[in-house]
C-alpha cells in the first residue's frame, strides 16, 4: 500500500538526510522511472546551469561589441538599394581646390565656399600644366599668411655695387721710403734727429759731419778764385755738390771767403726716422748709411682676394683700369673703427699663392694726420659697378637693361627671397592675393644695394613690377616639402579625412582681400576680355563675383564671349546656352544701371561739395 503525501514528506526528508550523511548526489528513493528522469533533468540543466546564464549574457554581448563594425558593415550590404550602392564609387570635390574632397555633396568649399562637384573615386582632375620655369604654386588663407608674417617686395631696378671684402697689413708706401748716407768719410760731430721714430720735416738739419775732403776742397775753390780760372772754378763746385754743399753757401763761401769745415746734412723728405744707425763722435766711410727716413703722408695696404674674384679685377698691365683713376677702396682699422679711409687699387700682384689660392693686391691710401699706422691691420672693401661684372654685362642683352646698367642700376631681390636648394634657386611670386608661384630663376652674384643690404641681380625668370615673397618665403617653401601633395595644387582651410592638407580655421580678424584678389585675377586677361568680363561683373551659373576664383574661364556661346567664375561651370553654360546668354545680358544691362545711378548720386554731391567751398 502507497504512503500518503505525509509520508511522502517524510521519505524525501530522510532521502536527502541521507544525501547529507554520504555527502553525495542522490535522486530521492521513493522515485522511480520517469520521475526520477524529470528529477535529474531540472537538477542537472535548470538549477546547477542557471547560474552560468549570466556569464553566457556577458559573453555574447562583448562579442557583439568587438564586432560591431562588422555587423554593421553586413547590415549596410544587406539593406542596401542598388542606387546606393552605385552612389558609393563616386566623391565630390572642389574644382578649384582639388585638396578639398568629401564623400557627400551636402558640405560646400571651405575656401571657396562653392558647391562640390561629382566625380568618379580614383579618378583625378585634369590639372592645368604648370607654365615652364614655374616649380609649383599654392594658396594660403588669409589667417595662414598673418600666421607666418608673409610680406612681398615689389621687383624692381636698384643701384647696386660687387663687393670684394679683404683684410690686409699696413705698410710703408716704399716710394716715400729713404735712406741718408755720408757722402764723404768723417767723423759725425753732432746729430740733430737723435731719436728712432722723431719726425722731421723736409730740408731740417739730420746731423753735423766733419769732413777732411770738403775743407781742402773748399781751398781748392778759394785758389781757384784768386787765380781767375773759371774752370778749375767749375770743377770745384761739382766736388762741393757731390759732398753735399748747396749752390747758395758755395755762393756765400766765394764772397765771404770763410767756411766751416764741417757739412750739414738735410732731411731731404718729411716723415720720421724709422732707424738711426750712428752715434755723435762715430767716423764713417763714404757712403755710410745714416738715417732710414718714410714719409707717412700715403701707406700701401696689402691685402689677398681669392682667385674666385680675379675675374672683376682690370687685367691691364698699370693696374689703373676704369679711367685711369683705379679701382676705389674703402678701409677701415680697429684702432678707429668709426672712420673710413679712401683709395684706390695701385697694384696686383702677378701670381697666387698655391697654399691659400689668394693673390696679394696693393692699395695706396692717402694718410691724413698720420692715423693709419704701418704695422696695423685693416679692412678693405673694393666698390665693382655693375656694368664692369662680366656675368652681367654678358648675360643682360635687354636694350633697356644695358641703359640702366650704365647708371648702376641692375633688376634684383633681396637676400631674404632666394630658396637656395643646391640644383635651383627659387624665388616664390605672388600672381594673386593668397596665391604663390615658385619661380625657378638665374641670378647674378651676390651685391650690395646702398644702405648695405645684399641683393642678387635676376638674370633669367621675373619682371619689373611683380611682386615676390621677401619674409616667409622659407616657410612658404617648407610647407610644400612637407606636404608634396599641395606643391602643385591649392591648399589652406580645408578640412576632412580626405583632404590633402591639415585642417586650418580662417579668423574673422584675417578675411580675405577679394578685390585685390579680382584685381589680379582680371590683370592676367587681355585687354579686351577685361573690358568684357568688368562690364559683366558676375558669373551667370553661379552669381559668384568673377575673379574671386581666379581668371575667369572665357567661353563662346552663340558667337558670343561669356566668362565664367570657375571651369565646373563651363559644362552647364554649354548645356544651356539660352538661358546662360539671356542671365549674361541682364547682368550686363544691371551693371550699366547701376555705374548711372551711382554717378548720378555722386553728381549733387560734388555740386553741394563745390558750393560749399566757395
Amino acid at each position: 500500500m502507497r504512503p500518503e503525501h505525509g509520508g511522502n514528506s517524510t521519505g524525501r526528508a530522510n532521502g536527502l538526510s541521507g544525501f547529507d550523511d554520504e555527502g553525495g548526489l542522490h535522486a530521492p528513493p521513493d522515485l522511480r522511472g520517469w520521475d526520477k528522469v524529470r528529477w535529474w533533468f531540472h537538477f542537472v540543466v535548470l538549477v546547477n546551469l542557471a547560474r552560468l546564464r549570466f556569464i553566457a549574457i556577458l559573453l555574447v554581448i562583448g562579442l557583439v561589441i568587438m564586432q560591431w563594425d562588422t555587423l554593421a558593415a553586413y547590415y549596410d550590404k544587406w539593406t542596401r538599394s542598388s542606387t546606393e550602392v552605385a552612389a558609393s564609387d563616386v566623391e565630390y570635390f572642389c574644382p578649384m581646390h582639388p585638396s578639398v574632397v568629401r564623400d557627400n555633396n551636402k558640405e560646400v568649399c571651405p575656401i571657396c565656399f562653392m558647391p562640390l562637384s561629382k566625380r568618379k573615386k580614383g579618378e583625378t582632375q585634369d590639372a592645368e600644366a604648370l607654365p615652364p620655369g614655374i616649380v609649383n604654386r599654392v594658396q594660403l588663407t588669409p589667417y595662414r599668411i598673418v600666421l607666418a608674417g608673409i610680406g612681398t617686395w615689389p621687383v624692381d631696378y636698384v643701384p647696386l655695387t660687387k663687393d670684394i671684402r679683404a683684410v690686409g697689413f699696413i705698410e710703408f708706401n716704399e716710394r716715400g721710403q729713404k735712406t741718408v748716407a755720408a757722402r764723404s768719410a768723417g767723423r759725425i760731430d753732432k746729430l740733430f734727429a737723435s731719436e728712432t721714430g722723431q719726425m722731421v720735416k723736409a730740408g731740417d738739419d739730420l746731423a753735423l759731419l766733419y769732413s777732411p775732403d770738403l775743407t781742402s776742397t773748399v781751398e781748392q775753390l778759394l785758389d781757384a778764385k784768386k787765380s781767375g780760372d773759371k774752370k778749375f772754378i767749375d770743377s770745384a763746385r761739382k766736388r762741393l755738390d757731390r759732398l753735399g754743399i748747396d749752390d747758395q753757401q758755395i755762393d756765400e763761401i766765394l764772397t765771404s771767403g770763410k767756411f766751416e769745415a764741417r757739412v750739414r746734412i738735410h732731411s731731404p723728405i718729411s716723415g720720421h726716422v724709422i732707424n738711426k744707425y750712428v752715434k755723435e763722435g762715430q767716423y764713417v766711410q763714404e757712403g755710410t748709411p745714416l738715417y732710414d727716413l718714410a714719409d707717412l703722408s700715403t701707406v700701401w695696404i696689402q691685402a689677398q682676394i681669392y682667385e674666385d674674384d680675379l675675374a672683376l679685377l682690370p687685367t691691364n698691365s698699370d693696374h689703373t683700369a676704369y679711367d685711369g683713376a683705379g679701382l676705389p677702396v674703402t678701409a677701415t682699422t680697429r684702432s678707429l673703427p668709426g672712420q673710413a679711409f679712401q683709395g684706390k687699387l695701385s697694384f696686383i700682384y702677378p701670381h697666387v699663392d698655391q697654399d691659400s689660392r689668394t693673390t696679394t693686391v696693393r692699395f695706396e691710401l692717402e694718410n691724413p694726420d698720420h692715423k693709419l699706422r704701418p704695422g696695423g691691420t685693416a679692412e678693405v672693401t673694393l666698390k665693382i659697378s655693375p656694368k664692369d661684372v662680366p656675368a652681367l654685362a654678358s648675360a643682360i642683352t635687354d636694350s633697356h637693361s644695358k641703359e640702366v646698367l650704365d647708371d648702376g642700376m641692375v633688376l634684383a631681390v633681396p637676400e631674404s627671397s632666394v630658396i637656395d636648394t643646391g640644383t635651383q634657386k627659387i624665388v616664390y611670386r605672388q600672381s594673386a592675393p593668397g596665391v604663390y608661384e615658385g619661380i625657378e630663376v638665374k641670378l647674378g652674384p651676390r651685391m650690395t644695394g646702398t644702405d648695405g643690404a645684399i641683393f642678387y641681380p635676376v638674370l633669367h625668370g621675373l619682371a619689373a613690377g611683380e611682386f615676390i615673397v621677401t619674409s616667409g618665403s622659407f616657410l612658404v617653401d617648407a610647407e610644400t616639402r612637407l606636404n608634396p601633395a599641395a606643391g602643385s595644387i591649392y591648399y589652406g582651410n580645408s578640412g576632412g579625412t580626405k583632404s590633402a592638407s591639415s585642417v586650418t580655421s580662417v579668423r574673422p580678424s584675417t578675411p580675405e582681400d577679394t578685390p585685390s584678389k579680382v584685381r589680379a585675377s582680371l590683370a592676367r586677361l587681355s585687354p579686351e576680355d577685361r573690358v568684357l568680363a568688368e562690364a559683366q561683373k558676375t558669373c551667370p551659373v553661379l552669381g559668384s563675383l568673377l575673379g574671386s576664383m581666379g581668371p575667369p574661364v572665357k567661353v563662346m556661346l552663340d558667337g558670343q564671349s561669356v566668362f565664367l567664375c570657375c571651369p565646373t561651370c563651363k559644362q552647364k553654360a554649354l548645356d544651356h546656352p539660352q538661358e546662360t546668354l539671356a542671365k549674361v545680358a541682364a547682368l550686363r544691362t544691371k551693371a550699366v544701371e547701376q555705374e548711372s545711378t551711382d554717378s548720378t548720386k555722386s553728381g549733387p554731391l560734388n555740386e553741394r561739395s563745390s558750393s560749399s567751398d566757395k
